[in-house]
């Protein structure tokens, strides 16, 4: 059977956005064909003024972020998702879909899937691969074939070293958005006590239940509900790994659903956005203590103000 790449063109300027949003979605992998600076990569890469013409043709307006999906994901309801958290961050957006030989898209993108070790306690494994552990560590394994999130997007690798420091054994922990789950099994794995994912795709929550369960963790909580506004009690850790406009969007619900003493993480944030939400997270009652940065990407943590 064929696989399904499901190619969302956007604004440019607006293209590592969508990419972070098209990581919650995306059944192996993606890739973006984003033209905007042809000229200066291809002189900064091979020291050239000669491009290929039908390179020089191409839309520097608009990026490609190309989605693959296995044969078992329904692209209509990937595409469905994708409309609804784009719309939802202004972000404009078409969508097409084509057909992709099997071929050996799953096995190549093995390829480029490989263990990452986050710290002494914690690692991320592709199910297919072996990896020697270190006294102590915990392994998360996955198989990107199945999973919305691998872990390996820095956004994820932020949040996920912030809310490592941040758990205490038997912490209550809520992951806002949880996609594949990875932030809420690890905490669990970390020693969280009642550890709880929502997301407002039913698909993801599915998928985060099976994900929890390979990895021996079936007693976390997930539910499919509109992020925060669904969500009740208090909670010592809260992660929220999505994007600066969902951010913002749910920083008021955010501090009633932190038990005294608790902390929140954002994470998701282009660091061109970091100061507006800042201060959409201080307006919300939330005091910025922490901010970590990869590659153009912010985490931030917070207390009560």
């Amino acid at each position: 059977m064929d696989w399904t790449d499901l190619a969302v063109t956007v604004p440019a300027a607006r293209a590592e956005e969508a990419a972070a949003i098209a990581q919650l979605v995306a059944g192996a992998g993606i890739y973006i064909e984003d033209y905007s600076d042809l000229e200066e990569q291809a002189r900064a890469i091979a020291h050239i003024d000669l491009i290929d013409e039908a390179l020089v043709q191409k839309d520097r307006t608009k990026a490609v972020i190309h989605i693959y999906l296995a044969p078992d994901r329904l692209p209509a309801e990937a595409a469905a998702v994708l409309r609804e958290r784009l719309s939802a961050c202004g972000i404009a957006h078409a969508i097409e879909t084509r057909g992709v030989h099997e071929e050996d898209w799953a096995n190549a993108w093995k390829a480029y899937y490989h263990p990452i070790e986050l710290s002494d306690r914690l690692a991320i494994c592709p199910s297919w691969e072996a990896f020697e552990a270190k006294p102590g560590q915990k392994v998360l394994r996955l198989d990107p074939g199945m999973a919305f999130g691998s872990g390996t997007h820095e956004t994820t690798r932020l949040c996920l070293c912030l809310m490592e420091e941040s758990l205490a054994p038997g912490a209550s922990m809520l992951d806002v958005g949880t996609g594949s789950g990875v932030l809420a099994i690890c905490a669990k794995l970390l020693g969280s006590g009642r550890t709880v994912g929502v997301d407002i795709d039913e698909t993801a929550v599915q998928v985060a239940k099976e994900n929890a369960a390979q990895n021996g963790c079936g007693d976390a909580e997930f539910f499919c509900g509109d992020l925060a506004r669904d969500v009740r009690g208090a909670f010592d850790v809260i992660c929220a790994n999505i994007v600066a406009d969902a951010i913002l969007r749910l920083a008021g619900d955010l501090p009633r659903l932190m038990a005294p003493g608790g902390v929140c993480i954002v994470s998701g944030v282009i660091d061109t956005r970091r100061d507006e939400v800042l201060a959409g997270l201080s307006a919300a009652g939330l005091l910025p203590e922490t901010c970590r940065e990869e590659n153009g990407w912010v985490a931030i943590r917070c207390k009560k103000a």
